[in-house]
């Protein structure tokens, strides 16, 4: 991953990032054109081993419904579709799946309400800070053509605007001290004042209020919660089984993979320092579910443990299993990378502006999988759908395109980036023109996996 050097001045830094568009020019990341052995559905079958058997359908079932929740899935496609592209040479802590279904609202430790990215599953340290710049734009374009049923010129000038942010507020961020860019933070209510649209605004406060906050208390899913036991003394209660998505047994009667999950969530505080280990042990585990979330993770380990405290307070944790981050290809700088759960762990502490208290990691000695564990997310500020129907797709491209610039700041070279990306929307352009193909390679992706979908259940 690329430091700054203390023996550097920001000139000479920005200068340096300049001379980086000698070798690869800004216009040149424009270009994309599927390879002559592209096979995108074997990149995804790839992805298979390992998941559990009964959810692989399901995996494949919601990236069919539409060609962004193809995208959203298909991050190990993108990534080996990247391979070889135009790298500027400026490295990140890689976010690793940017699409704009991944950035949202949630409350900071301290209860202040924060927008930021809010998964890491594939984060890695040195990689090109334009393969997030580029999925992100992708999935802005993607989401436009077919969430907000946009014209392509719109859906262009959509993800030209995410880009246009990032490189703008880059550049703002260049200017400021290491310690003042590292502290920075996106500032939900000045971003809500740029929304046109006066309704838009106040349901979208109203909604983090509804979502956030119940009775003045952080919001916990407490449907959840089995009704049969809520009555009962805090150690018996249980999570509702809900099946397809949360159970305890598959569908073949294996409950192995939930018992894996506890045997890791009791040991995950071993792993916690010493005031998060003395927060954790104020609540005991009462049990523990199978939950499917997302699309991407669909089929691999997750589960959820219901905690409470002896008077009965709430609390759920959430463990994921973590595999190899499907980024690997497009490392830069191969330097000491952490592992399994520790490495989506510093990945999002260091790309976050406030993490989960709970975040750690926990392994299984029993399976030797490896695991990350926070908070069960926090409602959304609202859908990606519900953003861009209502709002048209720009101002969330830009909300999201500006977020992303703060968080690559606290890891890469802010001066050096925001040197090669310069003042001009010459890089703009190019990603623009790269999310538009690569928007098109999508619904034609989706369209793929449809047909293939249906010859199966024909036959």
């Amino acid at each position: 991953m690329t430091e700054s050097s203390p023996l550097l001045t920001r000139a000479e830094r920005t200068a340096l990032g300049k001379d980086r568009r000698a070798a690869v020019p800004r216009e040149a990341h424009a270009a994309w054109k599927p390879g002559a052995q592209r096979d995108p559905m074997a990149v995804l079958a790839q992805g298979d081993v390992g998941r559990v058997p009964d959810l692989v359908p399901l995996r494949y079932a919601r990236m069919g419904e539409n060609p962004f929740a193809f995208l959203r899935g298909a991050a190990a496609v993108m990534a080996a579709d990247l391979v070889g592209a135009p790298m500027a040479g400026l490295t990140v802590q890689a976010c690793g799946d940017c699409h704009i279904g991944n950035f949202g609202v949630y409350l900071s430790p301290e209860g202040r309400v924060m927008f930021d990215i809010n998964d890491f599953d594939e984060t890695l340290p040195g990689v090109d800070f334009t393969v997030d710049v580029k999925r992100l734009a992708a999935s802005v374009a993607v989401a436009a053509l077919v969430i907000a049923k946009a014209d392509p010129d719109k859906a262009r000038k959509a993800a030209r605007a995410s880009v246009g942010a990032y490189r703008a507020h880059m550049r703002d961020l260049a200017d400021l001290a290491p310690l003042a860019c590292w502290k920075s933070r996106i500032d939900i209510d000045h971003e809500l004042a740029r929304l046109a649209d006066t309704d838009l605004r106040e349901r979208i406060v109203r909604d983090i209020d509804k979502g956030l906050m119940a009775d003045g208390k952080p919001n916990v899913d407490v449907p959840l919660l089995d009704p049969a036991t809520r009555n009962g003394p805090p150690e018996t209660w249980r999570i509702a089984e809900k099946r397809p998505t949360v159970f305890r047994t598959t569908s073949r009667g294996d409950g192995s993979y939930v018992a894996d999950a506890r045997a890791a969530l009791e040991r995950y505080p071993e792993g916690l320092s010493a005031e998060r280990r003395l927060l954790a042990a104020r609540y005991a585990l009462r049990d523990v579910a199978f939950k499917v979330v997302g699309i991407g993770s669909v089929g691999t380990v997750c589960a959820v443990g219901l905690y409470t405290d002896a008077d009965g307070a709430p609390l759920f944790l959430q463990i994921k299993e973590a595999k190899d981050s499907v980024l690997a290809p497009l490392v830069l700088d191969a330097g000491a990378a952490p592992s399994g759960g520790q490495r989506v762990v510093d990945g999002q502490r260091i790309m976050q502006a406030a993490s989960d208290l709970f975040l750690g990691v926990a392994r299984s000695e029993e399976s030797g999988r490896c695991y990350y564990v926070r908070q069960l997310k926090n409602r959304k500020l609202s859908s990606v759908a519900e953003l861009l129907e209502e709002s048209g797709p720009k101002p969330y491209a830009q909300l999201c395109g500006t977020t992303l610039a703060r968080a690559h700041a606290r890891s890469g070279d802010v001066a050096a980036i925001a040197g090669y990306l310069g003042g001009s929307d010459v890089f703009d352009e190019a990603i623009a023109d790269f999310a538009m193909a690569y928007a098109q390679q999508t619904l034609a992706d989706h369209g793929l996996l449809c047909g293939r979908t249906s010859a199966a259940s024909a036959g």
